[in-house]
């Protein structure tokens, strides 16, 4: 049986701890992302389910039809480019904002840590 102590699980010696050259690269390729709004009003439910596809590809985050993504330039390009082939322009919408970098992050609403309940009901 492996030796663990009270901080160390049976396969903590599994886990792998990401190199420091590995999260330079990956701060690297940030960089050059832009955060971004993307939205969309679609009228067809077959096209709905296939933009949510498309979107959830480059999403970080998204609340119902509005989504957020960090893009680079030709990800971006290549986002609309995907949308146009797939939407009616007569019937759908769809938007790309590009948010400055500069400005000021405002929020609305009072955030709550999430916690468990004290107890659980499983019957």
């Amino acid at each position: 049986m492996p030796r663990t102590n009270r901080n160390q699980g049976p396969t903590a010696h599994k886990l792998a701890v990401p190199a420091p050259r590995a999260i330079l690269c990956q701060a690297l390729r940030m960089t050059n992302r832009a955060l971004h709004i993307a939205a969309y009003d679609v009228s067809n439910s077959v096209r709905l389910r296939e933009a949510l596809k498309i979107l959830k590809e480059y999403a970080s985050g998204r609340q119902k039809s509005v989504f957020e993504c960090f893009l680079t330039p030709s990800e971006r390009q290549e986002l609309h480019r995907r949308m146009r082939d797939l939407l009616d322009p007569e019937e759908d919408r769809f938007l790309i904002l590009r948010l400055d970098p500069r400005g000021k992050i405002r929020t609305r609403g009072k955030a709550v840590t999430p916690q468990d309940p004290p107890w659980f009901y499983v019957g």
